[in-house]
């Protein structure tokens, strides 16, 4: 790693971002973040970036939909998805969008940056199983992302009416990490 190093961090929180970019800082890395889809794209569009860490849920949004997306614009750009609800089926569905790795929060900057050698192990899961909640999320951003995130068509091949939809991912964006 050089001093020289550009990172775009995406996540929803704004102080988990504003944390990170101090201790990026302090190992010599320059991070730049943005809060959601549109923030990252507009970011990405004014720099070139080395490294990205991209939050797998952006306030309702998927940002395994914003995945390819960025990887379209940087192609060189290593991805790490960081989220609090890790599954193997997210697991695999980032890794074959393109991310170099995806870690479960929490995690130190240490990891973060070590997150981005190359794989010895597969990508530790949380030991405990995941809440039903957990589940029922990581089922609709499954459905969400077979849709190429339509809200209406998720809603109609989960059997659930639309607003109720919206209703669950506006809540889980609240309560989730």
């Amino acid at each position: 790693m050089t001093a020289q190093e550009h990172w775009l961090l995406i996540d929803d929180d704004q102080a988990f971002l504003q944390v990170l970019v101090r201790s990026l800082a302090r190992q010599g890395i320059n991070a730049v973040s943005a809060h959601d889809h549109a923030s990252a794209l507009e970011t990405l569009n004014q720099h070139d970036f080395d490294r990205c860490i991209l939050d797998l849920n952006l306030a309702g949004e998927s940002g395994l939909q914003l995945l390819p997306e960025l990887l379209a614009r940087q192609p060189e750009l290593d991805v790490l998805v960081l989220t609090g609800y890790g599954s193997i089926a997210t697991v695999v569905e980032a890794m074959r969008r393109g991310a170099v790795n995806y870690l479960c929060k929490p995690v130190t900057v240490h990891q973060l940056v070590n997150g981005f050698e190359p794989l010895d192990t597969p990508p530790a899961l949380r030991p405990e199983p995941p809440s039903v909640e957990e589940m029922e999320w990581e089922h609709i951003q499954r459905v969400l992302n077979e849709h190429g995130g339509n809200i209406s068509a998720t809603a109609r091949a989960l059997n659930m009416h639309r607003r109720t939809l919206q209703r669950k991912l506006h809540k889980h964006s609240r309560w989730r990490e």
